[in-house]
């Protein structure tokens, strides 16, 4: 019988999960190395739905020592069927030893984790956050880029029209489609077809590791953020750069196909 792939992905979901990887990785806290490998995995603790790295415990050059107050145990709730990237990576969701992580004069608590898993007992993972990375010789955002998650960026013929209300937004037959791994279809608007007196910026910053930095924008009556934007794309994503982008479930987005309609 035929399998659908990403419904294979998603049963594994709750499995320990690695990869291989041959770029060399470098992490870094503040000047000095934390570690330096050309064997390293990207891994997936059970539940999470992006990697962090681990790399062998002899590519390390910082001093790791156990966190005093973790012994090995799992400190992410059972229940919690989704560990999404604001999950602190110290919610660990499978067995294994917490270290705290020693660089010069800087120290990260619980920055590090050893799994038992006899697969990766040789490896420790590490908190993309509380270091800087480098991928080959280019730096890394946000998190390590899934081998199995892609961006593609499609120009369409349809009509978008974005509304709040009765209040217009924006009004495009010019967008580009953003598909994406897991994720359903985003509509990108030339910023000439939005209109931007209805619109304020905010202070609001996120960063994606495939599609760079967003910028957000309210509604001028409004404090919730109901559109972003990447002024300065990675190159994954360079096809939507200034192209705004509304949340369906903020606002309403129309999608019109010739005589086909649909909303989203």
């Amino acid at each position: 019988m035929a399998t659908q792939i990403s419904h294979e992905l998603d049963r594994l979901l709750p499995e320990t999960r690695f990869e291989p990887t041959p770029k060399r990785i470098r992490a870094f806290l503040g000047s000095e190395t934390v570690l330096d490998s050309v064997r390293a995995v990207l891994f997936w603790e059970p539940r999470r739905v992006v990697p962090c790295y681990a790399v062998p415990i002899d590519d390390v050059l910082a001093v790791l020592e156990p966190t005093p107050r973790a012994p090995e145990h799992e400190t992410a709730p059972p229940a919690m069927r989704v560990l999404h990237p604001g999950i602190p990576f110290a919610a660990h969701s499978c067995p294994g030893l917490e270290l705290d992580v020693q660089a010069g004069s800087a120290r990260r608590e619980a920055a590090a984790f050893r799994p038992r898993d006899p697969e990766l007992n040789s490896y420790v993972a590490f908190s993309f956050n509380e270091l800087s990375w480098m991928e080959e010789d280019e730096p890394v955002a946000s998190h390590p880029r899934d081998p199995f998650h892609r961006v593609d960026v499609r120009a369409s013929a349809a009509r978008v029209l974005v509304t709040s209300g009765s209040l217009v937004l924006a009004d495009s037959i010019h967008p580009k489609v953003v598909f994406e791994t897991h994720m359903g279809p985003r509509y990108y608007l030339p910023p000439e077809d939005v209109h931007w007196q209805a619109l304020l910026p905010t202070s609001s910053s996120t960063g994606c590791a495939y599609k760079g930095i967003a910028s957000y924008w309210a509604l001028a009556d409004g404090e919730v953020d109901v559109a972003w934007s990447y002024l300065s794309p990675l190159p994954d994503a360079a096809g939507i750069a200034d192209m705004v982008c509304f949340y369906d479930d903020r606002v309403q987005v129309t999608v019109s196909r010739g005589d086909v309609p649909a909303s989203g």
